[in-house]
């Protein structure tokens, strides 16, 4: 899969390997305009190439309004440019006020989990590079693998 990866990309996962010992966190608060916080994301670096979406929440009283769908892609580009590969979370699979945004916005289920604290839970991967999205979805059987794709892994070989 490295061979898929920009010189950017591969600096950029480099430069999140180095820094393990001390994972990044992201902290952010969702605030309406007139400075009222009506929400929150924390989320973290797992490992050389992955963020991890721990805990996002939008308050009760703005709920249903559009503001995690709106919100969501500046997270993914506030995440991405750091240089994350992926992007994964897990949710209860009946969470569709989660789920529905996430998946509309690319995330695509990766794994099912039976939690003894949550219960079932689904897992969501955002691949940020268009060619490793593409080969998630050979691997699953979605696609047939293209030849840029093909001619990279063949070459790794």
């Amino acid at each position: 899969v490295n061979q898929l990866l920009s010189p950017s990309e591969s600096e950029g996962v480099t430069q999140l390997r180095e820094r393990m010992g001390d994972p990044l966190r992201l902290y952010s608060g969702v605030f309406a305009p007139s400075g009222e916080q009506v929400g929150w994301s924390f989320g973290f670096q797992t490992d050389a190439e992955s963020f991890y979406m721990c805990n996002t929440g939008i308050l009760e009283g703005h709920r249903g309004r559009g503001i995690y769908t709106a919100l969501l892609p500046a997270f993914l580009k506030r995440i991405t440019e750091y240089g994350f590969q992926v992007i994964h979370s897990r949710h209860t699979m009946t969470n569709n006020a989660v789920l529905i945004p996430k998946l509309r916005a690319g995330f695509i289920m990766s794994q099912v989990e039976l939690s003894d604290r949550f219960g079932t839970l689904v897992h969501l991967r955002y691949y940020t590079n268009p060619q490793r999205r593409h080969l998630m979805d050979y691997r699953c059987g979605e696609a047939q693998l293209s030849e840029a794709v093909s001619a990279l892994l063949s070459d790794a070989e």
